[in-house]
């Protein structure tokens, strides 16, 4: 992926939150409502802060001046995962699984609980 860091395309962005509506200005011009569906922001230490706006489909809205446009890939899952299942204990795991109250009798039902036990760690629950 190829980036450029043009220092002069940056815009003051101020969003005012309430309840579940957000107000949007770009450079002291307040952005309709209705034309952004949603937004998010992010800052990654020693880089600016980015906000992206997810435009709504209005046939009457029009977007103008400049921006930065970056096609990100998907992260492979592989490595988190790989980590995620090196920290797990084979005992504690074992345990959990008999413990959960959907295991079943029927084929391969240990290895259900398992695979459901490991989703349940890895959202946290």
């Amino acid at each position: 992926m190829e980036q450029t860091n043009d220092t002069a395309a940056a815009r003051q962005v101020e969003i005012t939150a309430r309840g579940g509506r957000a107000d949007i200005e770009i450079d002291g011009r307040r952005i309709e409502p209705s034309a952004v569906k949603a937004y998010s922001v992010s800052h990654l230490a020693g880089e600016r802060p980015e906000v992206l706006l997810h435009v709504a489909d209005r046939g009457d809205t029009q977007w103008s001046g400049l921006a930065r446009v970056a096609v990100a890939d998907l992260p492979d899952p592989g490595p988190a995962a790989a980590v995620f299942l090196d920290a797990i204990d084979p005992e504690a795991l074992e345990r959990a699984a008999l413990a959960r109250p959907d295991l079943g009798t029927e084929p391969y039902s240990l290895t259900k609980a398992m695979l459901a036990q490991l989703g349940e760690w890895a959202r946290g629950l």
